[in-house]
């Protein structure tokens, strides 16, 4: 597997995201969503966990952990 680091960006939080930032993210937030399901973890559980403080970062390391196929 890819490890991937996630790192802060000096960008404006407030600009608007390019078209291909914009399909990258659409295309993990899937992904997520799916490697989700599969471990028995709803979107709104992930999404719950996630305003609950989890980073998006412990939430994959999460769902990956109980991904079971």
């Amino acid at each position: 597997m890819t490890h991937m680091q996630f790192v802060p960006s000096s960008r404006d939080s407030l600009e608007p995201l390019t078209l291909y930032q914009q399909q990258v993210l659409e295309r993990a937030v899937a992904k997520l969503v799916s490697y989700g399901e599969r471990a028995g973890i709803s979107t709104d559980e992930m999404i719950q966990l996630l305003a609950a403080g989890l980073t998006v970062g412990e939430l994959l390391e999460y769902v990956l952990s109980r991904d079971v196929a």
